[in-house]
Protein backbone atom coordinates (compact mmCIF):
# COMPACT_ATOMS: atom_id res chain seq x y z
CA UNK A 1 0.00 0.00 0.00
CA UNK A 2 1.17 3.52 -1.03
CA UNK A 3 1.70 6.47 0.90
CA UNK A 4 -0.78 9.15 0.68
CA UNK A 5 1.58 11.95 2.18
CA UNK A 6 1.82 15.14 -0.19
CA UNK A 7 4.88 16.69 0.34
CA UNK A 8 5.84 20.49 0.74
CA UNK A 9 8.57 21.79 -1.54
CA UNK A 10 10.83 25.05 -1.01
CA UNK A 11 13.71 26.72 -3.26
CA UNK A 12 16.19 29.40 -2.52
CA UNK A 13 19.03 30.74 -4.98
CA UNK A 14 22.33 31.37 -3.21
CA UNK A 15 25.57 32.84 -4.45
CA UNK A 16 24.73 31.12 -7.85
CA UNK A 17 23.20 27.79 -6.55
CA UNK A 18 20.14 26.50 -6.32
CA UNK A 19 18.99 24.87 -2.86
CA UNK A 20 15.84 22.76 -3.47
CA UNK A 21 14.09 21.41 -0.06
CA UNK A 22 11.44 18.56 0.06
CA UNK A 23 9.53 18.29 3.22
CA UNK A 24 7.53 15.46 4.37
CA UNK A 25 4.94 17.35 6.63
CA UNK A 26 3.66 14.20 8.85
CA UNK A 27 7.37 12.82 9.52
CA UNK A 28 8.71 16.02 9.23
CA UNK A 29 11.71 14.40 7.32
CA UNK A 30 13.05 15.70 4.09
CA UNK A 31 16.07 16.14 1.15
CA UNK A 32 17.53 18.70 0.39
CA UNK A 33 19.25 19.53 -3.24
CA UNK A 34 21.95 21.86 -3.73
CA UNK A 35 22.51 22.30 -7.68
CA UNK A 36 25.68 24.40 -8.24
CA UNK A 37 26.28 27.05 -11.15
CA UNK A 38 28.52 23.79 -12.98
CA UNK A 39 25.11 21.47 -12.53
CA UNK A 40 26.59 19.43 -9.58
CA UNK A 41 24.02 18.01 -7.21
CA UNK A 42 24.53 17.49 -3.74
CA UNK A 43 21.76 15.74 -1.71
CA UNK A 44 21.37 14.96 1.93
CA UNK A 45 18.52 13.53 4.01
CA UNK A 46 17.45 15.81 6.56
CA UNK A 47 15.28 16.10 10.22
CA UNK A 48 12.92 18.89 10.98
CA UNK A 49 11.20 20.17 14.12
CA UNK A 50 7.74 21.38 13.84
CA UNK A 51 9.44 25.58 13.07
CA UNK A 52 10.53 24.07 9.95
CA UNK A 53 8.31 26.60 7.69
CA UNK A 54 9.21 29.74 9.87
CA UNK A 55 13.01 28.31 9.46
CA UNK A 56 12.13 28.38 5.54
CA UNK A 57 10.70 31.98 5.76
CA UNK A 58 13.50 33.18 7.79
CA UNK A 59 15.75 31.98 5.59
CA UNK A 60 13.57 33.62 2.50
CA UNK A 61 12.63 30.22 0.59
CA UNK A 62 10.04 30.38 -1.22
CA UNK A 63 7.42 27.85 -2.32
CA UNK A 64 8.24 25.75 -5.28
CA UNK A 65 6.84 22.68 -7.45
CA UNK A 66 7.25 19.00 -7.08
CA UNK A 67 7.95 19.00 -10.86
CA UNK A 68 10.98 21.18 -10.48
CA UNK A 69 12.19 18.87 -7.18
CA UNK A 70 12.05 15.92 -8.97
CA UNK A 71 13.45 17.25 -12.62
CA UNK A 72 16.63 17.77 -10.70
CA UNK A 73 16.08 15.02 -7.84
CA UNK A 74 16.23 12.41 -11.01
CA UNK A 75 19.09 13.89 -12.90
CA UNK A 76 16.72 14.87 -15.63
CA UNK A 77 17.64 18.95 -15.45
CA UNK A 78 20.29 20.39 -16.26
CA UNK A 79 22.38 23.62 -15.92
Amino acid sequence: MGSNIVHRYFKKELEGSLILVRVNPVHLKGTELIISPNGHINQRELEFDEAIYDDLAADQFKEASAMEFQLYFSGLAGV
